[in-house]
């Protein structure tokens, strides 16, 4: 029903008035390419609407201001990073208070005693390890599953991210060979070496792979959610349980964006049983840091094997891993953030924004649709994708460009590469409201 010849046209616009509405990101644009490829510091900024990424002054709460002196209400929230809201005091004041007592002296605090027994606590697994990012987490742990199984391969679902893990940088072709994920660059080797894969919600497709008893650990998100919120079928995620359990296989759950179910994530809101657990990006409340952790059993065979003389050289770890300051930071932020009654909040708002955007497109009878998990939510222009073939096949480009730079345009900032928005502690509803009433105007503009 999208005429693409009335969406380029009122795109056109949009990025007309970007333009007009940022002068001083443009001028700072320009000058910050003279030594920065591409203009920015890490290449996905450019992902961001517009002509180039406008520039942030300040952030706090659910919103920012740009160089411009524009205000946003930011329901990116630094793709999950800053899940807890920008400048929390209680953050700031830990982690001040730590650096004025030195930020990494490659030794142990007492804050990491504290944090170990917290995860512990929220999400079932008995030992902890600490890493500065869930890539390096998921790293590890693929290391780690190939060490306690012997086996060589690991197994993922079609159109996973799990940070950028070489092995997990992978979709399967339509004969089922393990490819490498389009835009992947320079892969070592055929990721057909290293990896199975197999679409999400299929346990015949499971079992089959499993099947060849070659595979060390299948690393999943609950529910997708960097192609797209892809939530499991029903009895899906126990018959994941069961298959791995039954051809030896550690199942690893990685939930760096699927904590936005609540305080456990998935894991404890649906007790799934993870022989292995990563968490990222949130649990430091901006700043860089993330964890793994292993059953009883499993902990106690890892130690025998790798805490011996020639741990430095083990493949996992790092210096600023576990550091004083990680663990200021993740304390802080598990002490006054990602708490019971801010999930509750969060998440009611969340169902606010999935009931209002659906309120609009069904008022222009669109066959789109809405996903949310916990305190995240996402609109497609299709019905539900059950897989991630399906996700990635729904994409409109135009189409996505199109509402986020309305949105951003009138103050408003999503996800980039989705349709998503995440809720925290200092959104209210008169933000989600806004975001209707924004995503109301497109589709009137657009249709009308």
């Amino acid at each position: 029903m999208i005429n693409h010849q009335r969406l380029t046209k009122v795109l056109e616009i949009e990025e007309a008035l970007f333009l007009k509405l940022h002068p001083k990101s443009k001028i700072a644009s320009e000058s910050s390419s003279n030594s920065l490829i591409g203009g920015v510091p890490m290449p996905w900024m450019t992902r961001l609407p517009g002509a180039f990424p406008i520039h942030v002054r300040h952030a706090q709460g659910a919103l920012f201001t740009d160089i411009d002196d524009v205000n946003y209400i930011d329901f990116c929230l630094g793709d999950t990073g800053s899940m807890t809201g920008h400048g929390v005091i209680e953050i700031t004041q830990a982690m001040s208070a730590q650096m004025n007592k030195g930020s990494t002296t490659m030794l142990p605090t007492q804050d990491a005693t504290w944090v170990g027994e917290e995860l512990t606590r929220r999400f079932g697994l008995s030992k902890w390890q600490f890493t500065v990012s869930a890539t390096d987490a998921n790293r590890f742990v693929l290391r780690i599953a190939r060490h306690l199984t012997n086996r060589p391969k690991v197994l993922v679902h079609d159109w996973c991210y799990h940070g950028t893990v070489d092995e997990t940088l992978v979709i399967a072709a339509e004969n089922g060979q393990t490819i490498s994920r389009p835009g992947a660059i320079g892969p070592q080797i055929d990721p057909a070496l290293t990896t199975r894969v197999v679409p999400f919600n299929d346990l015949e497709a499971l079992e089959k792979q499993l099947a060849h008893r070659d595979v060390a650990c299948m690393l999943i998100e609950p529910a997708l959610t960097n192609i797209g919120i892809v939530l499991p079928e029903p009895g899906y995620l126990a018959g994941v349980r069961e298959l791995t359990s039954k051809y030896g296989t550690l199942l690893i759950v990685d939930e760096t964006h699927t904590i936005c179910a609540g305080t456990g994530g998935c894991t404890k809101l649906w007790n799934l049983k993870p022989d292995i657990f990563v968490i990222g990006k949130s649990i430091g409340g901006g700043f860089p840091v993330a964890a793994y952790g292993l059953s009883e059993d499993l902990a106690a065979k890892l130690q025998n094997k790798i805490f011996q003389h020639d741990v430095d050289v083990s493949g996992i770890g790092g210096t600023l891993a576990g550091s004083a300051l990680a663990m200021a930071s993740i304390k802080a932020t598990l002490s006054h953030c990602l708490l019971p009654e801010q999930f509750e909040k969060t998440i009611d708002l969340a169902s606010r924004w999935a009931s209002g955007v659906e309120e609009s497109f069904k008022k222009h009878e669109l066959n789109w649709s809405v996903q949310r998990l916990g305190c995240r939510a996402e609109y497609w222009f299709c019905e539900p994708p059950k897989n991630g073939a399906q996700a990635a096949a729904a994409s409109d480009p135009q189409l996505e460009s199109f509402m986020h730079l309305w949105a951003m345009n009138r103050g408003v900032l999503l996800t980039p590469f989705h349709n998503m928005a995440l809720m925290s502690p200092f959104h209210t509803t008169q933000d989600v409201d806004t975001h209707t009433q924004v995503f109301a105007s497109a589709l009137d503009t657009l249709l009308n």
